[in-house]
């Protein structure tokens, strides 16, 4: 009988040795994670800072969004802070062209406007696409650009309206593609967009370059053909950085997607 018990007691030895380990593993998560100093870390605080060091251009060419953070970027793109946080960038556009900006008012003044998440919103299409958490499908998301049924970023649009009003020229400057032309004018004007100067398209002999290159370049075609660039307005660090520089760039949220 003692040896009975003996061999018992050996094996849930075994059985221990072999199973906490494994249990430690499984049980570790982003919810146990620690910082060097002890500071606990909860899920929200590393979805937050995540997403904050995707707008601070720490994280790049991120293909989704992490998995345990899908829920939180969700909320976030469809909350009032995320309303907020736009609106104060484009509050921000309007401080810098009354007190920094010396129009000329001569038909060359500028600013350009990336469109996707910046004029119109995509979140529409990305809440059944996991708010980034799942690859990327250009056909697709082609596909709903053709729907035309992209709403307006309501701050986006007070702010081209108030452009517009002080005489500045508006650009768009899309990555959309050259076939996307018609079905994406009709959603601009559908929602509220008209009056631009120009609006420019990738066409195929660009679709291979970087979107940063591309957009450099149009800018300076733009600045060749005489307009001054007062800023552009963005949801991309590739919209907005590259030679030659407008005289301030400013940056919309977007943690859902990125775009080199």
């Amino acid at each position: 009988m003692q040896e009975k018990m003996e061999k018992t007691v050996c094996w849930c030895l075994v059985l221990t040795c072999l199973l906490v380990p494994l249990a430690g593993a499984a049980d570790w998560n982003i919810l146990k994670l620690q910082t060097h100093d002890g500071l606990k870390i909860s899920l929200k605080n590393y979805c937050e800072s995540w997403r904050m060091n995707v707008e601070l251009h720490n994280i790049r060419e991120f293909q989704v969004v992490p998995e345990e953070c899908i829920e939180y970027i969700g909320k976030y793109v469809t909350s009032i802070q995320y309303k907020v946080d736009s609106q104060r960038a484009t509050e921000e556009c309007l401080v810098y062209l009354s007190t920094s900006c010396n129009l000329k008012k001569d038909g060359f003044d500028a600013w350009i406007f990336d469109i996707d998440d910046t004029l119109l919103s995509t979140v529409p299409y990305y809440k059944d696409n996991l708010y980034g958490g799942r690859k990327l499908n250009v056909t697709s998301l082609e596909e709903w650009m053709k729907s035309g049924k992209a709403p307006a970023l309501d701050h986006s649009l007070k702010l081209y309206d108030e452009l517009k009003s002080r005489g500045v020229q508006i650009l768009l400057v899309t990555s959309r593609k050259e076939h996307l032309r018609s079905a994406t004018i009709d959603n601009l004007v559908k929602v509220g967009y008209y009056g631009w100067t120009k609006i420019i398209f990738r066409d195929p002999a660009n679709e291979l370059v970087s979107v940063e290159k591309y957009k450099s370049d149009v800018r300076k075609k733009l600045v060749n053909d005489g307009y001054r660039i007062w800023g552009i307005l963005g949801d991309q660090y590739s919209s907005i950085q590259g030679i030659p520089n407008p005289k301030r760039a400013f940056k919309l949220p977007n943690p859902m997607y990125y775009v080199a």
